[in-house]
């Protein structure tokens, strides 16, 4: 009984933190917009603000005390998982896929995950000097 309650909370956290993130999501992509055939650029600064913030969530979470259970849910694969958009990633490469814009693909094949990872490590280190 109160492992089912439990699931269902840790659920809604996640349902409710995705739908905000990609709300979030949506509107500054929105502000960025991409041309047909340019360089998918809201994207890029998507994912990475949210592999940067992923990083600190993770230090945060492993070395705080005290974290409630639903943090992490609700915040990382909620807020973050909503927000960050590796299908989109994945689907603007395809697009780019053509001979015109053969090298702008693999251009931001390698960017998006260069700054992913960079971002990951920023945010890492980032929260662990303000803890």
């Amino acid at each position: 009984m109160a492992a089912d309650i439990a699931a269902k909370g840790t659920l809604a956290a996640v349902a409710v933190g995705g739908a905000a993130g990609a709300l979030l999501r949506y509107w500054l992509v929105s502000v960025v917009p991409t041309k047909s055939g340019g360089f998918p650029l809201g994207t890029l600064l998507v994912n990475s603000a949210g592999c940067l913030l992923i990083g600190a969530l993770m230090v945060a979470v492993a070395e705080l005390r005290n974290v409630h259970t639903l943090v992490r849910p609700f915040l990382g694969v909620g807020v973050l998982g909503g927000f960050t958009t590796f299908s989109t990633y994945a689907e603007e490469v395809r697009a780019l896929l053509t001979p015109d814009t053969l090298v702008l693909a693999l251009a931001y094949l390698l960017t998006t995950v260069l700054c992913a990872l960079a971002a990951v490590a920023a945010g890492m280190r980032l929260a662990r000097w303000a803890l």
